[in-house]
């Protein structure tokens, strides 16, 4: 599994076990390390700060014997380096040039040593002392260094090594927290990846610091964060080091590794680039004409792993467990309120909205009478309708009624029986044919009576359908498409489930827990062909288009990063990975794609809807598409 060609990079953040002032020693235990990260297909791998001297070496930088063991250990290193073809390390040692010391990392690949890039930020306060022994890069007049013979890059005013897969650069230790760090600019002029080494003696919260710092420079610049941090093995004197290591991306933590461990420690993550990328390409984030960068680039060969370094979220409209409380919340009073602002906006004080007792009805239900309340008005003027058609089955009839009872809202009940039929008479459809014109009759009879109902009110139609659905073109044109307010525009079915359910465990009132948790449980169904014969619902809206799950991963990952087919299948197969075969998963995008494509014009007038989250399908600003784009492109992909 080439994971290079689906847009992955592996890479990792090292911290070997150091003795203070051994070259020999250092340099061995990150060849250690580099052979362990070759062996995991470990594509770059990051070391601490000045690891090869190591960092407490205090006045002893200026000892021209560290200075040349330094150099040995780098040329030794790079000797060894020449038999991994797929792998970059970066370490860290005292460079001296034109008689100033420079603290610098150094790049080093087969082909040698790419590059060295110098600590911009050189402390010289409080316990930190480094302009004792190191310069400032503005002193640097040389471009390149004689390293045995080698010319090797140095630039003062930034570096971006390129790769075939990826783009990485280098700011070290206090770069990132002075006021303008260097990764900002190296983020716009290219840079997917910044790499991190540093050395900080540990204090109380200062790791805590440190990761909120890194996290929120990488959401800022859309970046992949790679930190590694000096080994217990500096601590000397009056400091403590923890060997912090941590690889972060666009503002989230992918994993970390364990500090004060008295062994090394290696932290691995498959970074996602074209996601990076994607979130760049969709942000503000520009350059100017006085940001400049070296570029340098850097023969690699791609990868093949077994498994993945990483946890492709099954389900992203989902929050975590730890989010859920907070997030949920905001998505249900980012309705409420949506809903209160068009109400108050029109001053109209009632509504009419159909409770068929599947989840899509009753969530929206649920945002109206939170709404009404804000709004000190009374939910005598909710009138609920239930309209009773070929496919209503008892469990949602009742479901829709006793929530209703439960909520203290206006009830009514219209059949659409009598009056369907009537229709396709009327237009001379046999009933017996349950086609599409059989189904959308219904539908559409439906919105008609909530239409009509609250002119005759002086209401206004709350719509249920949900963003999925939107997605998929799984509603009827004309029927449930259409509302004077649509509450789930922005909604997911799989956010739907889950919110649903949050909010009946958030209930006082049992009465209303036990129906909604019922509703939770009921399979998705618009209920427009008849029950079996045992009077349950014999069309499960899933059999027809697909595992919600799926499309809302493939909706996900197509609006929100742009994926292309083959991406979103490699993904979705280690999402669902025992759940679904790769031919289902294909299955199903094909049919995504096909819906996606056909019933763009359904979206092109659909109703007004809070924009909830980051993907939404509101032809007004969040998704701009041709309801006539052809398909064919996606498809050939998936062929």
């Amino acid at each position: 599994m080439n994971i290079n060609s689906y847009g992955l990079v592996r890479v990792a953040a090292a911290s070997p076990k150091v003795k203070v002032a051994d070259c020999e020693y250092n340099i061995s235990e990150i060849k250690k390390s580099v052979a362990y990260a070759a062996d995991e297909n470990v594509q770059i791998v990051l070391f601490p700060e000045l690891s090869i001297t190591s960092y407490s070496c205090g006045d002893l930088f200026n000892q021209r014997t560290l200075q040349t063991k330094a150099l040995v250990a780098l040329e030794d290193f790079t000797q060894y380096m020449e038999q991994f073809h797929s792998t970059i390390a970066i370490v860290g040692l005292p460079l001296l040039l034109s008689n100033r010391l420079y603290n610098v990392a150094a790049v080093v690949s087969h082909e040698g040593v790419l590059g060295f890039v110098p600590k911009t930020t050189i402390p010289a306060k409080g316990n930190v002392a480094e302009a004792r022994w190191f310069g400032e890069p503005k002193y640097i007049s040389e471009q390149f260094v004689n390293l045995n013979g080698e010319q090797v890059l140095i630039h003062k005013g930034g570096m971006i090594f390129k790769t075939p897969f990826v783009s990485f650069a280098i700011e070290i230790g206090e770069d990132l927290w002075s006021s303008a760090p260097p990764s900002t600019n190296l983020a716009a002029l290219g840079a997917d990846i910044i790499l991190n080494p540093f050395a900080a003696g540990e204090r109380v919260g200062s790791d805590v610091y440190l990761k909120s710092i890194a996290l929120v420079q990488s959401a800022r610049c859309n970046v992949g964060y790679v930190a590694a941090g000096a080994s217990s093995g500096e601590s000397s004197t009056d400091n403590v080091f923890a060997g912090s290591t941590f690889i972060a991306e666009n503002g989230k933590m992918l994993v970390e590794g364990r500090r004060f461990s008295l062994e090394g420690q290696l932290t691995i993550a498959d970074m996602d680039i074209e996601m990076l990328r994607s979130e760049k390409l969709r942000s503000d984030f520009l350059t100017n004409k006085e940001m400049t960068a070296v570029v340098v680039e850097c023969d690699t060969e791609p990868v093949s792993v077994k498994a993945l370094h990483r946890v492709i979220n099954p389900h992203p409209f989902i929050p975590s467990d730890d989010e859920k409380k907070v997030v949920l919340a905001d998505v249900f009073s980012i309705q409420v309120h949506g809903l209160i602002k068009r109400l108050k906006h029109t001053g109209i004080e009632k509504v009419t909205i159909g409770v068929s007792g599947g989840l899509d009805s009753t969530l929206a239900l649920l945002v109206v009478t939170h709404a009404f309340d804000a709004r000190s008005l009374p939910r005598e003027n909710i009138v609920g309708i239930t309209m009773p058609g070929f496919g209503t089955t008892s469990r949602t009839y009742n479901n829709a009624v006793d929530l209703m009872k439960s909520l203290g809202i206006s009830i009514k009940e219209i059949s659409i029986m009598k009056s369907v039929t009537q229709h396709l008479e009327d237009i001379e459809h046999d009933i017996s044919q349950h086609d599409v014109t059989y189904e959308n009759a219904q539908a559409r009879e439906r919105t008609q009576i909530l239409m009509d109902y609250a002119n005759k009110i002086g209401g206004l139609v709350v719509g249920t359908g949900n963003m999925s659905e939107l997605a998929l073109g799984w509603a009827t044109y004309n029927g449930d498409h259409m509302s004077m307010y649509g509450v789930n525009a922005g909604i997911p079915k799989t956010l739907v489930s889950t919110l649903t359910r949050w909010i009946a465990t958030q209930s006082t009132d049992i009465k209303t827990r036990e129906v909604l948790l019922d509703i939770v449980d009921t399979p998705f169904s618009p209920e427009l062909l008849p029950t079996d014969k045992e009077g349950n619902i014999a069309q499960e809206t899933e059999h027809f288009v697909g595992p919600y799950e799926l499309h809302d991963f493939f909706m996900h990952r197509m609006l929100r990063y742009g994926d292309a087919p083959a991406r979103i299948v490699f993904l979705a197969e280690h999402a669902f990975k025992d759940v679904y075969s790769v031919e289902e998963i294909v299955k199903w995008l094909k049919v995504f794609y096909r819906r996606f494509f056909a019933q763009q014009f359904k979206r092109s007038c659909m109703p007004d809807g809070p924009r909830v989250g980051s993907v939404n399908l509101s032809p007004r600003g969040a998704w701009h598409m041709p309801s006539d784009a052809v398909v064919k492109a996606w498809m050939d992909e998936l062929s």
